[in-house]
């Protein structure tokens, strides 16, 4: 019996925290720009960890989540490159008071609906999105993971979680250097 609970508990948490059904496949490129029109290439930022947030200026749990990429950034530093992505009808206006209101320094790229709608895969028979909506993108440029907001990845999204994803990123790509390093 508590083999049958171990093993249940154990696969409730690859549910939880294995990687999303829009993981696994090479992270569309983009070049999008931000509020000051400066365009930001994702292929610049081969390297790092990428993360990706889909959202809007309007929702609570966008916020939420985009206070905790802020203190991602923060500890993680230039390991790291971070971007928000938003679609009509924010606009230059909406954004602008979102980050100062917030006090933000995340870049927020403005898309009209064609980036955000490759890498959440919508088409006519999947046409809703969930916002807000993070990839986490490896070193390599492949998304390893993402989570659409829900009651399931709250705490991902809002809590440690991310920071774990990003953690687990960053170690794995240093294992290789210090085996070379060993040699």
């Amino acid at each position: 019996m508590r083999k049958f609970l171990l093993l249940l508990a154990a696969g409730s948490l690859s549910l939880v925290f294995g990687a999303g059904e829009l993981s696994g496949r090479r992270a569309p490129g983009f070049a999008l720009p931000d509020l000051n029109l400066n365009y930001h290439d994702i292929q610049d930022h081969r390297g790092k960890v990428i993360i990706l947030d889909v959202m809007r200026t309007t929702c609570p749990h966008c916020l939420t989540v985009a206070k905790n990429l802020e203190k991602i950034k923060a500890k993680y530093g230039s390991k790291v490159a971070i971007f928000s992505i938003v679609n009509p009808p924010d606009n230059q206006a909406t954004v602008s008071k979102f980050l100062v209101d917030n006090k933000l320094t995340t870049p927020m790229l403005f898309d009209c609906g064609q980036v955000a709608a490759v890498y959440l895969k919508v088409t006519p028979k999947n046409p809703s999105i969930t916002i807000p909506h993070v990839f986490v993108i490896d070193q390599q440029g492949m998304i390893r993971n993402d989570f659409a907001y829900s009651d399931a990845t709250k705490g991902i999204l809002e809590g440690d979680g991310l920071g774990a994803e990003v953690e687990k990123l960053l170690n794995r790509s240093a294992a290789p250097a210090a085996k070379k390093a060993a040699k």
